[in-house]
């Protein structure tokens, strides 16, 4: 049974922060930008996640994406994110933590994006360092695991980057870009050492609501 860190609606206003970015659940009122910058990236993306549908970018797509993760937080079962940038508030990407499993296992799952223009300077190492805070603070997890394609070599030195480590490799583990593909197993734990994309910035800010500690 999954077992909810925060009360209530506290999730709605769940922030992470970091000195350059920081990141909360995605709303309604966020469909056009998001939509802008995915349509702008769609050749970059493409290759690496799973086949847009049709209308994978319209308002209506884009709001039943948003109730159904907002059903999943208040479940406890998944937390996704998007990446705003501090200094002029523009959405640079997302993150999300799936799969969350309670009990004896404590694990989720990571997966994430970042908008073409805004790749490779540094954001997503800082978006990566707030929800590891996050996962290993607020929500108690053991293990974070991520997968990425063998090819995506940007994806592999991020992982690396953050203290992720290679566990292992599965066959035809996801249907991506329309064909199932193998991938490359990444995990980190609570306890294994954490590299900090800038070691002078702080650990993110966690802005919760009277929150309720995590089970």
């Amino acid at each position: 049974m999954l077992l909810p860190p925060f009360r209530g609606n506290q999730w709605r206003s769940l922030r992470l922060e970091r000195p350059r970015v920081y990141l909360r659940p995605p709303q309604q009122k966020d469909w056009k930008t998001w939509s802008e910058v995915r349509q702008k990236s769609r050749e970059f993306l493409s290759p690496w996640e799973p086949t847009w549908p049709y209308d994978a970018l319209t308002r209506g797509a884009f709001r039943r994406r948003v109730r159904a993760y907002n059903q999943e937080m208040r479940q406890g079962s998944s937390y996704s994110f998007l990446i705003f940038r501090n200094s002029d508030e523009a959405l640079l990407g997302g993150v999300t933590l799936s799969n969350i499993r309670r009990d004896v296992a404590q694990t989720a799952s990571l997966g994430y994006w970042i908008g073409e223009p805004h790749a490779r300077q540094g954001y997503m190492s800082d978006a990566l360092a707030a929800v590891l805070d996050f996962s290993f603070g607020p929500l108690g997890m053991h293990r974070i695991e991520a997968a990425c394609l063998p090819r995506n070599m940007a994806s592999r030195a991020l992982l690396a980057k953050m203290g992720f480590q290679e566990e292992g490799y599965a066959r035809q583990y996801l249907r991506i870009n329309g064909a199932w593909q193998d991938h490359v197993l990444f995990a980190i734990l609570r306890d294994d050492p954490r590299k900090d994309p800038d070691s002078k910035r702080p650990t993110a800010r966690v802005r919760i609501p009277e929150r309720a500690g995590a089970k």
